[in-house]
């Protein structure tokens, strides 16, 4: 059966604080890790307004310390913003603290504008992504091919190659590892990237097949009207996003769908077109067409909702309805 998992952007609140947010995330996490979800993975940004995930590895310690059972990691890093050396002391610390339950997604892109990169990493030229992955690998598996050495030991952190496009689609192939698509946010190049994915995926010492997770926009509540609601601040945001204005994630309006512009509907068609909203039929659904399309092997569920009660019942409301929805339907 198709894994459910959490992405989250620690977005702050409007009229709410980064300690509201920390607070938010500790307690969603407990809670997804009770209605059965595999793992809960935050996504490194720097100065975007509304994104508190800067810290990222401190916040999967944050997470991981808060929990038990779930897995915690990074969807992702941004590998060319960091050494590999600092990442791979960084992720063996977080596995050693916390055995077999951290993840290391690694990204391309630098989740950043220009001044953002220059603060970072300074005028240093650009890396070879897929030469600091092999440093990575060597570091956490302490193979003593490199001529320094991370934290001693073998870690077990599993390696992700998280992207959009056809190019981390063929890396992860090449190299054995499991691929996470971004269809949550650019849904484009979905379907063409993790064909190429299995088609041309090439075992490895980390991973025999071929595993696929998407991301997906979902939210749900007892009623139709109610998770439209709870999904304007989500929406909300990501158009203020593409005219340019990010900031908290706004309150939730009941007219915000109704009185979209014409404009603002072609972003959500282009960027958010892998969204469910509805009550929890309807959105179990919309993910079971959407596994059977893609035959995912994991959906990773981001929600932005405003409401940490309203974000944690949708939550559970999917986890329910997609476990009764799979497990029932004749195409599962």
């Amino acid at each position: 059966m198709t894994r459910l998992s959490v992405l989250d952007l620690m977005m702050i609140g409007e009229g709410k604080d980064y300690a509201d947010t920390l607070s938010e995330a500790r307690a969603l996490a407990k809670s997804v890790e009770n209605f059965g979800y595999h793992r809960y993975w935050i996504a490194e940004h720097h100065d975007l307004p509304g994104i508190a995930s800067a810290a990222t590895t401190l916040l999967i310690q944050h997470l991981s310390a808060a929990t038990s059972r779930l897995r915690v990691g990074a969807g992702g890093i941004m590998l060319p913003n960091h050494s590999p050396l600092v990442i791979a002391e960084q992720f063996a610390t977080l596995e050693t603290l916390f055995p077999g339950r951290i993840d290391l997604g690694l990204g391309r892109a630098a989740g950043a504008a220009a001044p953002s990169i220059v603060a970072l990493r300074g005028r240093a030229p650009e890396r070879d992504f897929e030469n600091d992955i092999e440093q990575l690998h060597d570091y956490l598996f302490d193979n003593g091919r490199q001529p320094v050495r991370g934290i001693p030991g073998a870690h077990d952190v599993p390696l992700w190659i998280l992207g959009s496009s056809l190019h981390s689609a063929d890396l992860a192939a090449r190299r054995g590892l499991p691929y996470a698509f971004a269809s949550h946010f650019a849904p484009h190049y979905l379907m063409p990237a993790i064909s190429h994915y299995r088609k041309h995926f090439q075992p490895s010492s980390d991973l025999s097949l071929p595993y696929v997770a998407v991301g997906v926009n979902a939210i749900a509540a007892d009623s139709h009207e109610e998770a439209e609601h709870h999904a304007s601040s989500h929406f909300h945001w990501v158009n203020l996003l593409h005219e340019g204005r990010p900031g908290p994630l706004p309150k939730p309006t009941s007219d915000y769908f109704s009185d979209l512009s014409d404009n603002q509907r072609r972003v959500f068609g282009q960027a958010l077109a892998c969204s469910a909203v509805g009550n929890p039929e309807e959105v179990a659904q919309w993910l079971h067409q959407f596994v059977a399309a893609t035959q995912a092997d994991e959906l990773v569920i981001d929600a932005r909702i405003y409401d940490p009660s309203a974000r944690t019942r949708s939550y559970q409301l999917i986890s329910e309805a997609f476990s009764q929805y799979h497990a029932f339907s004749p195409a599962a």
